[in-house]
């Protein structure tokens, strides 16, 4: 890999870092508010627990795909001489 592949695939770490920050901070202004309206007009059933966990799983996936390690040249030789179809 060269300089400048490595120089794209760094800055498109970068920009997908930037994106789940983007959505984290979302998710937590909107859940917030959330919150705050079910706290203001009642105090029954928290209702915002279904929008916090779906959504939840929905950034757990994201914070996966944006920080799991990449794929390594070495994973990319053993896959190769695994053989196959």
């Amino acid at each position: 890999m060269d300089d400048q592949q490595r120089r794209d695939e760094a800055i498109k770490r970068i920009k997908e870092k930037r994106d789940f920050t983007t959505h984290l901070l979302v998710y937590v202004l909107v859940n917030a508010l959330l919150v705050v309206v079910w706290a203001m007009n009642s105090n029954s059933y928290f209702w915002p627990i279904w929008v916090i966990a779906g959504w939840g799983i929905g950034l757990v996936m994201h914070a996966w795909e944006t920080f799991r390690r990449p794929i390594s040249e070495e994973a990319i030789r053993r896959e190769m001489n695994k053989g196959g179809p």
